[in-house]
């Protein structure tokens, strides 16, 4: 067992903190929200209950203040006389129906009260229905005792609503023959208010009012109403046992739920809560009092081991440290010996080859440093190409010879300066207005020598005229433009060269509309940008491969050349490179 542990520093420690600090604190946890869950759980049932019992004595109050009403209004000498008698009297309508109207005035539960004679007289109601569903329900002149029906819709001058009616046989008081019927019926919306008040849960459960068939009647969700409890709940209702009330869990995993429930025994109807299971963990500070304590014990437990145990741990990493601030850069770092197979001795293995990889990394910054200034110098001398300065100067001679001392001029001059921007006295860094103005001086000579060939235009971010750059980028690009694209295209070509500021970066577009290349063309010479080390440059995209290589060995792999290009359609190169703020900055890739 310990020479398991001595082979990883890893494996002390954890085997540390386990035997230390996790197993109490998972006994300790585990107890805690046993005994946390069970008190929250009876606490969270037993409200439950008490808010449906209240919820009941409202239900009772209502449903026993309808049975009073009812019994009251049969016994009505004006309601017994119009259902007993023939007389169609509009002013005893008027009186009965002024009656009922009084009674229910401050019974905002009730929706309708209707008398159906069983003589010919016409109904009266203190509503004017103008579509009912309850004919769907139940043929009321059928009707032999009381009853209540199921929810179902009526339509009125209020629009629709959904009610549950009391249905009872109106008979007479002297012979107990049967006169008619009575209509009392409760807007489930009004009733739905005390399922609401007061909150089951802390205000996350539900609550339904179910008859003796299980369908709800009334609920505080809506999209329950007149469906079956074994349609929301498969199975639920088998659970509910006859007791006045109790509580069942119901459902599994995340949808397990607690259903409490009390009946009513006036009619038989049963009121269910819903609270959702998870709730009670959210109850009970208990076992946060009890994980703290147990926490706090183990730490002071542990802290004597752990220290004790990390200061013979750590002592081989001071000397580690102290040898690698010891360091010289001028000299190699020094070999540390390694002692122990587990992780400190692996970090001083890993120590070793770093400075190994710091040396063999000395001398390929070197090899760099040396490769950029080789590629800088083939940059100027490109520049300064035989074949240029001798066609240059052939054009000079031939438009001295036509006398147009204008023109020699104007060539000399942008010659001159073309020449004299390219040396620059060794500087490798420009402004962007100057990078630009060797380009237009380049543009000048070869519109002399090509005239009526190309037309250039240079649009340039003004904020960026003063920011620096590695000089001799854009016009290689430009030459390259003119010389594989515009002059071999038939008529007039146009170069557009583009400077914007995006995201901290100076983005560079060269484009011109000459004669493109194939997929093919443009496949090679994008390969040809960065050849594998030691491979022979092909003549081809000499100009481009060198702008490509000093942009990244002054700004990094991502400030590369993009070319786009399709036949007959033109090519457009771009590259982007970090906005420099002044001409002593250095941005090299060292």
């Amino acid at each position: 067992m310990w020479r398991w542990m001595g082979n990883s520093l890893g494996r002390k420690l954890t085997v540390i903190m386990l035997i230390t600090t996790l197993i109490p604190l998972m006994l300790l946890g585990g107890f805690a929200y046993v005994i946390s869950s069970k008190i929250t759980e009876e606490k969270t049932e037993q409200a439950g209950i008490d808010t449906l019992r209240q919820m009941d004595g409202n239900l009772r109050f209502i449903i026993k203040d309808v049975e009073n009403m009812s019994i009251f209004l049969i016994g009505q000498s004006n309601v017994q006389q119009y259902v007993n008698s023939l007389d169609d009297d509009v002013g005893s309508q008027t009186r009965i129906r002024s009656f009922m109207t009084n009674l229910i005035s401050s019974k905002e539960y009730i929706s309708n009260v209707e008398i159906i004679p069983a003589n010919s007289n016409p109904p009266l109601s203190t509503t004017n229905l103008y579509q009912s569903d309850l004919d769907r329900l139940v043929n009321v002149r059928e009707v032999t005792g009381k009853m209540w029906t199921t929810l179902y819709n009526v339509q009125n001058y209020a629009g629709n609503q959904r009610v549950i009616s009391f249905i009872r046989p109106l008979r007479s008081i002297d012979n107990y023959r049967n006169l008619g019927w009575l209509t009392i019926s409760l807007d489930e919306k009004v009733i739905s208010r005390y399922w609401s008040e007061p909150n089951l849960g802390d205000g996350k459960g539900s609550v339904a009012l179910l008859n003796e068939q299980g369908i709800v009647l009334s609920a505080t969700d809506k999209s329950w109403l007149s469906q079956s409890l074994d349609v929301l709940m498969p199975g639920l209702l088998t659970e509910l046992n006859p007791a006045l009330y109790g509580v069942v869990n119901h459902g599994e995993g995340r949808a397990k739920k607690t259903i409490l429930y009390f009946r009513e025994p006036l009619v038989g109807w049963v009121l269910v809560g819903v609270i959702p299971f998870d709730l009670y963990s959210a109850q009970n500070r208990y076992i946060l009092q009890l994980t703290g304590v147990a926490v706090a014990l183990s730490i002071v437990a542990t802290a004597g081991l752990i220290l004790f145990l990390i200061q013979r741990i750590t002592n081989p990493l001071r000397v580690l440290t102290r040898l690698i601030a010891k360091v010289n850069p001028e000299e190699p770092l020094p070999l540390y010996s390694v002692a122990s197979s587990d992780e400190i001795g692996k970090l001083a293995e890993s120590y070793n080859m770093l400075g190994k990889h710091i040396e063999k990394l000395k001398k390929q910054v070197i090899r760099n440093e040396a490769h950029k200034k080789e590629a800088d110098m083939r940059a100027l001398q490109a520049q300064i190409n035989p074949h240029f300065l001798y066609n240059t100067l052939s054009s000079i001679h031939w438009i001295a010879l036509m006398n147009e001392e204008k023109r020699i001029a104007d060539m000399v001059g942008a010659l001159s300066d073309f020449l004299r921007f390219s040396l620059n006295k060794g500087k490798e860094f420009c402004p962007v207005h100057q990078e630009l103005a060797h380009i237009k001086n380049y543009a000048q000579v070869q519109s002399i020598r090509y005239p009526d060939k190309f037309d250039m235009d240079i649009v340039v971010d003004p904020e960026l005229q003063d920011r620096y750059m590695l000089k001799l980028l854009l016009q290689p690009l430009v030459e390259n433009a003119m010389l594989h694209g515009i002059q071999k295209k038939e008529g007039k070509g146009m170069i557009s060269v583009y400077v914007e500021h995006k995201a901290n970066r100076m983005s560079f577009l060269v484009l011109d509309d000459g004669v493109g290349m194939t997929e093919e063309q443009l496949e090679l010479i994008t390969n040809n940008l960065n050849p594998p080390e030691g491979e022979l440059y092909p003549d081809v995209s000499y100009g481009l491969r060198n702008v490509n290589e000093r942009l990244q060995l002054h700004y990094g792999l991502d400030a590369g050349l993009i070319i786009e290009s399709r036949l007959n359609a033109g090519t457009r190169i771009s590259f982007s490179i970090p906005v420099l703020e002044g001409q002593h900055e250095n941005n090299d890739r060292r």
